[in-house]
């Protein structure tokens, strides 16, 4: 199957071809399956790269990989799961049908960070260079993951006539939104948002790497979460599927609490100039 774009005199229009790339019997191949995998293998060989361009062991990247990924898909999930409780508690066994989508990023960046703040400390290295390494593969992998929504036909937006849109099938669209055809591509705002990020952090990584100037340890994480929030909060506003607690949609409200966070964080590190607290013990820390 391939992607449907279809060119109009303004714009263009999308078109998903389903979630399933191949089926033989009971076995099948989905897209959002092969854009997880394939978001893992290339995070996994950038993380590599730009640590051993920072002199830190490659393999350890490869080893807290494995951490992240027991830690942050379930986490993921669980976020999911938990704000749409009343959708599975009638079939318990949809919560581990991860292949029909359903996960969260912010679930997954909190599962991962447990993780490698438990894998900082069992290998006697700083949390915050870690964060560093993997904030861009992180941030890459979003980009990724991203199209999976597209293949799912979910996570979309309001409807739209704009130039650039994407046809919904009726059976994906929302009961109350059932007569329109065409909504915004939410997918593709968010995926785009995510490689403008990419590219901030990795020219600030190599802009490091030459001292001009030098940044300290923590900042490439607190840039993610400060831009990355930026975006993500305009645009969940055009979301019609937004998880929600009461009036509120809770991705503007955790990605509001990370911009605020990674202002502080950043504040405290250049404004004041005294370092991230890290979970190493004093002796390693004194060692380093």
């Amino acid at each position: 199957m391939t992607v449907e774009i279809t060119l109009l005199p303004l714009g263009f229009q999308f078109t998903s071809p389903g979630p399933i790339i191949f089926q033989l019997g009971p076995l099948i191949i989905r897209w959002y399956g092969l854009l997880i995998a394939a978001a893992l293998l290339i995070g996994v060989t950038l993380s590599q790269y730009l640590a051993k361009l920072r002199h830190v062991n490659p393999e350890l990247l490869g080893d807290l990989v494995i951490w992240l990924v027991l830690a942050a898909i379930p986490g993921a999930r669980l976020y999911y799961v938990l704000f749409e409780w009343e959708q599975y508690q009638q079939n318990p066994i949809d919560m581990i049908a991860i292949w029909k989508g359903g996960i969260a990023i912010h679930g997954a960046i909190i599962g991962g960070a447990i993780a490698a703040l438990i894998f900082a400390r069992l290998n006697k290295i700083s949390f915050w260079q870690l964060a560093d390494l993997v904030a861009p593969s992180l941030i890459l992998g979003q980009v990724i993951g991203r199209w999976g929504n597209f293949f799912n036909s979910e996570a979309f937006g309001s409807p739209t006539d704009l130039p650039w849109k994407l046809y919904i099938p009726p059976e994906r669209r929302p009961l109350d939104l059932i007569s329109f055809d065409y909504f915004h591509p939410t997918f593709l705002y968010e995926s785009l948002w995510n490689l403008i990020v990419f590219g901030l952090l990795i020219f600030l990584f190599f802009r490091d790497l030459r001292g001009r100037p030098r940044l300290k340890p923590g900042t490439l994480f607190l840039v993610y979460m400060v831009a990355y929030s930026s975006g993500r909060i305009w645009i969940e506003a055009l979301r019609t599927d937004s998880l929600m607690l009461g009036p509120l949609r809770i991705a503007q409200f955790v990605s509001l609490a990370g911009i605020l966070l990674g202002l502080i964080g950043l504040g405290w590190l250049y404004l004041l100039k005294r370092p991230l607290l890290d979970v190493l013990p004093p002796e390693v820390k004194e060692t380093n």
